[in-house]
């Protein structure tokens, strides 16, 4: 017995029946002639089937009309509109096109990337050529890849389903298991952040999806957990957004971290005098000092530690213990995986 056609793949079916008809389909010919409608297993669940399927495509924006035979009116058909289907002329600028392919960019999850760049291509194809989004290079955000988590987390949000993760926390380093009601996924400054509330701790919370280790599985039925709130939703991004801004000290080499260069600032009043400083003179001999804003410790020595010994941290001793931290991690990395050799 062969498999039961996907939902979606019957409503495609059902949508290019509808759009190439000449004039309508009935009932029954759309149950002997589109692919899916064959598996109900009875009369009343055909029309089940084929009036939830209606349904959901009119909540898609697609036009499905009812029409009835001129001569018998109990005879009902039904098609797509194709002229109210049919999107209207594209006519896209070169900063429009530039704009639509910053914003595509941002989507750097192998999950996503193949979508925007298909949609990136068809847009082309009807704006301006290429090269029009030189306009905007060099602008384009970029954001950290959310791993293999991203995707269950979208499914669980949009069903309302908790999920269970093990996370590494920032500032402890602690790995333990989570149980959370996930609310929204959004992007903070380089990184993909999950909003949701802890059950364990009973409390709203926010996790970065890089710091989650291995799957992403669901926990309970969907439906477990009401929307939240907007008071909600902000509560746990107010160590991201409200944390006071402070400036870092660092010993760059020249022609290394242009990214971080371009965030420089002047000197603030009170840094460390470090060019007056013997016992650094010879870590400065060959380095340009860069004054670098930052909110969070480990977010910034997450970023300069991908630099190598490109970057010195001079200033605050927090973000220079944190980069410590993270390089020698990674140097037991082997010893923690049984990779090392004898």
């Amino acid at each position: 017995m062969p498999p039961a056609i996907p939902p979606a793949e019957r409503l495609l079916n059902l949508v290019i029946a509808l759009v190439n008809t000449s004039g309508r389909m009935t009932k029954e010919q759309v149950r002997t002639s589109v692919a899916g409608y064959q598996d109900a297993p009875s009369d009343d669940a055909f029309e089940r089937m084929f009036e939830r399927d209606k349904d959901t495509l009119r909540e898609l924006g697609i036009p499905v009309l009812t029409v009835t035979d001129a001569g018998h009116g109990d005879d009902i058909g039904y098609r797509i509109d194709a002229d109210a289907y049919a999107l209207a002329p594209l006519d896209l600028t070169a900063a429009e096109l530039g704009v639509l392919a910053m914003a595509a960019q941002l989507w750097q999850d192998q999950s996503l990337r193949t979508d925007t760049s298909r949609a990136l291509t068809k847009l082309r194809a009807v704006g301006a050529a290429p090269e029009a989004t030189d306009l905007v290079a060099g602008l384009a955000p970029r954001v950290r890849s959310g791993g293999g988590a991203i995707g269950p987390l979208l499914d669980a949000i949009q069903a309302r389903q908790a999920v269970r993760f093990v996370y590494r926390a920032a500032n402890t380093g602690e790995v333990r298991e989570r149980t959370v009601e996930p609310w929204k996924l959004l992007a903070r400054r380089g990184g993909w952040l999950l909003v949701g509330r802890d059950r364990g701790r009973d409390a709203q919370r926010s996790y970065r999806l890089s710091r989650i280790e291995g799957a992403v599985r669901t926990v309970g039925e969907p439906g477990a957990f009401s929307p939240p709130s907007a008071q909600e939703l902000a509560s746990p991004l107010l160590p991201w957004d409200e944390r006071p801004e402070q400036v870092a000290t660092l010993a760059v080499l020249p022609g290394r971290a242009s990214a971080t260069r371009a965030r420089a600032v002047e000197a603030p009043a009170g840094a460390p005098d470090v060019a007056g400083d013997p016992s650094l003179a010879p870590l400065l001999a060959h380095r340009d000092v860069v004054h670098v804003p930052f909110r969070l410790d480990w977010e910034l020595a997450e970023e300069l530690v991908a630099y190598g010994d490109a970057v010195l941290v001079l200033d605050p001793p927090e973000v220079r213990r944190a980069v410590l931290h993270l390089l020698r991690t990674a140097a037991t990395l082997d010893e923690r995986t049984g990779g090392g050799r004898g």
